[in-house]
């Protein structure tokens, strides 16, 4: 049963990776990297590079985010990390053996449709499971180790980044390139809702107490239990145990899994919480 659960999950998750790889590899080849734009993270340093050295950019995409690989192992899970590792190496791939044509030069149409694409691209690789920028995975570690918010710290990530592109490639590209930025950012939320929202869950389910010893032993999650009566016709009023836990949206793709492959009728309520204090869960840890 678990088999037959997490199998069609797996190629559904799978096709969505590959869906955004395509889309950013577009975003980047046929508008950023001719125009001489970059975008924020690892692949904005990628660019960087690429432009003032004859290294290729395919090259430095995977390089630079192998340490954020092994730190997405620790900090999430080995699922996570090689669902990563593999999106990360296929855009590399992408940009070498994929002949994507170069759409334009209009200075602000590649800002905004490049930012459009490559955020997109971001945003489903992120609803798969996974990441194509390693930025996300060492916002979260940092934010562990110093406090500030996941958010704050990717922002000072990238005015960093922009501070060289200025430098390195002039101010008026700098300019551009940080519209390109927020093009992108604000397409992954509009896919993905951000990385740092806490998503409460709620999970009804004849196997509850099964359920909350996973969730406590195996996830490491707090679980409140509420106590409530079923309503359906021929329930009789049936108590039945309601699950409340938190956690983060990178989490959530695998929790549920973890959920369903004990009770596949289980009712999984999600919704956005903008902050959670107390409780087991004080930062945004991921497993």
């Amino acid at each position: 049963m678990k088999k037959q659960i997490l199998i069609p999950n797996l190629i559904k998750e799978s096709i969505i990776i590959l869906l955004g790889i395509f889309i950013a590899g577009f975003g980047l080849k046929s508008f950023l990297i001719p125009n001489g734009f970059i975008d924020g993270g690892v692949t904005g340093i990628s660019l960087i590079i690429s432009f003032i050295t004859p290294l290729s950019i395919s090259l430095l995409i995977f390089i630079l985010n192998i340490p954020f690989m092994i730190l997405a192992r620790k900090q999430v899970g080995n699922i996570f990390a090689i669902k990563t590792c593999l999106a990360i190496l296929i855009l590399a791939l992408c940009l070498i053996f994929i002949e994507y044509p170069v759409v334009t030069s209009d200075k602000l149409l590649v800002a905004v449709f490049g930012g459009f694409l490559v955020g997109g691209g971001v945003g489903l690789v992120m609803r798969g499971g996974g990441v194509l920028d390693g930025t996300e995975v060492l916002s979260v570690y940092l934010n562990k180790k110093i406090g500030l918010s996941i958010g704050e710290i990717i922002f000072g990530i990238n005015i960093i980044i922009f501070s060289f592109a200025a430098l390195l490639l002039g101010i008026e590209s700098a300019l551009y390139s940080v519209l390109t930025y927020l093009a992108a950012s604000k397409t992954v939320d509009f896919f993905i809702q951000g990385v740092e929202e806490y998503i409460g869950m709620t999970i009804i389910s004849n196997k509850s107490e099964e359920i909350r010893k996973k969730l406590i032993n195996d996830l490491k999650k707090g679980v409140t239990i509420y106590r409530g009566k079923k309503g359906f016709l021929d329930s009789s009023n049936k108590e039945i145990d309601i699950l409340f836990t938190f956690l983060t949206r990178l989490e959530t793709t695998k929790i549920k899994q973890e959920i369903i492959s004990i009770d596949p009728n289980a009712v999984i309520i999600e919704e956005g919480i903008k902050d959670v204090k107390g409780g087991i869960i004080k930062k945004r840890p991921l497993h």
